[in-house]
């Protein structure tokens, strides 16, 4: 078990992560409550306390537009 901290992800990260765009995650972060953090006028994310979310939320991004 790797007991480093994890890595903080951007939002072209997590785009990629999740197959969806800027948009789309800001829409979620806003009205969905998806967890994120602004540092700087940058959002940051941890992989997995969004993939967390997104089970516990049965969000489905395909719905959504995909382009980052």
């Amino acid at each position: 078990m790797n007991n480093s901290p994890e890595k903080w992800v951007s939002m072209e990260e997590i785009c990629n992560h999740l197959s969806a765009s800027k948009d789309t995650v800001k829409k979620m972060v806003k009205q969905n409550g998806l967890p994120a953090y602004k540092l700087e006028r940058k959002w940051k994310f941890k992989i997995t306390e969004v993939d967390q979310w997104l089970k516990k939320h049965k969000v489905d991004s395909s719905e959504e537009d995909m382009e980052c």
